[in-house]
């Protein structure tokens, strides 16, 4: 994995658009069923949208119906770190990226048994998609 990328907030605020910025460095999260990664069966790689590190397959998304992208596991264990998160009154573990520390989302038990029986549940505004890789 390449050096941890760092920036100043400004910077970071000029990089990204506002719900961007919200997502990935103030730890929010979309509402559900509005993110451009929902559903897509093309192959490819998503990316971080903050520091470009690839992060998740489309070969390993699958449709949980929870309104955002869902895969069963990381590209590599080295691409994602995993948090406790006891926000909102809750026990979560919160996926950041290793390489800039963007807030991704969380990751949760419930995903696919046939596989990992994870469950990646991830901010569509968090990733790029690169078709094709």
């Amino acid at each position: 994995m390449s050096e941890k990328v760092q920036k100043s907030e400004h910077e970071w605020q000029q990089q990204l658009t506002p719900e961007q910025y919200r997502v990935t460095r103030e730890k929010g999260t979309e509402r559900p069923f509005t993110g451009d990664h929902q559903v897509s069966d093309e192959q490819g790689i998503y990316h971080c949208i903050c520091c470009g590190a690839p992060l998740f397959e489309n070969e390993h998304k699958f449709d949980a119906g929870c309104g955002w992208p869902s895969f069963d596991r990381p590209l590599a264990d080295a691409a994602v770190e995993e948090h406790l998160d006891t926000t909102h009154g809750m026990r979560r573990i919160e996926v950041t990226c290793r390489r800039c520390d963007a807030h991704l989302g969380h990751v949760f038990p419930d995903g696919p048994q046939e596989t990992t029986g994870q469950r990646y549940c991830i901010n569509s505004v968090s990733l790029d998609f690169h078709p094709g890789e």
